[in-house]
């Protein structure tokens, strides 16, 4: 099913993603060597309570956590724990989503915490990089895979590999829905992008191999190599103008 969102619905979502995006920049400030992830959490939901709106993780397909912290080797959904310590050089990556008024937000942020070496800094160069790459291509009549060429061709000309296994998606009226998003693929491949959708552009970047593994929680996705890894995500509108960074 298409996911053509009115333009009422995007203002709105644009609404939700400016607080989303505070808070992402507010953990720039926040995030220090010796807090635990599940601080973190704690921090987003005092501040969900205090704009009454809700998170669009809590629950999700049973998820236990408000929000999803991947430290290092850890590439998506990462359980929020108190007995996780971050350390100095850790990388660590937030994903969130914020739902209020049947409309859903998606976006993610790594952070380099402390003294970090140039295999670290480069890593969350070219992630973010390839996200903003993909964003570009993020426009009617184009495809998906215009978009996963896009963010795929950046990663692995420096060197590094893009996660198969895990994709981007449509976003609106439910947190995941149609179309699914990849980060690798084909010019011209994949499903036609319209105006009035909206999907969450998310690469999903490994320092070695793109093959990862389920930890015991049943949710956190590592590494199977146990490389390095970095997630950033943005929520994007695709209008008549070109791509419309909604989160």
């Amino acid at each position: 099913m298409e996911n053509i969102l009115s333009s009422k619905d995007i203002i709105e979502m644009k609404k939700i993603g400016k607080l989303a995006h505070i808070f992402l920049q507010k953990l720039k400030r926040i995030i220090r060597a010796g807090m635990a992830t599940k601080d973190i959490e704690n921090s987003f939901n005092d501040y969900l309570g205090r704009y009454k709106v809700e998170s669009a993780f809590l629950g999700y397909s049973g998820y236990p956590g408000s929000l999803c912290v991947s430290v290092n080797e850890e590439i998506i959904h990462g359980i929020p724990d108190a007995k996780k310590i971050i350390k100095d050089g850790d990388v660590v990556s937030v994903d969130l989503g914020i739902k209020n008024n049947g409309l859903f937000v998606d976006c993610a942020y790594t952070y380099l915490v402390g003294r970090v070496d140039y295999l670290k800094k480069k890593l969350a160069k070219v992630c973010m990089q390839a996200l903003m790459k993909g964003i570009k291509e993020a426009r009617p009549g184009n495809t998906t895979g215009d978009i996963g060429f896009a963010v795929q061709k950046v990663v692995e000309s420096n060197g590094f590999s893009v996660v198969r296994k895990f994709v981007g998606h449509g976003v609106g009226k439910d947190l995941h829905c149609y179309p699914e998003v990849p980060n690798f693929g084909e010019k011209g491949e994949g499903a036609l992008l319209k105006e009035g959708m909206a999907i969450a552009i998310e690469p999903m970047v490994s320092a070695g191999s793109y093959d990862v593994e389920v930890l015991n929680d049943g949710w956190t996705v590592r590494t199977k190599d146990g490389s390095l890894s970095c997630h950033f995500e943005h929520t994007v509108a695709i209008t008549k103008k070109g791509p419309f960074v909604i989160a």
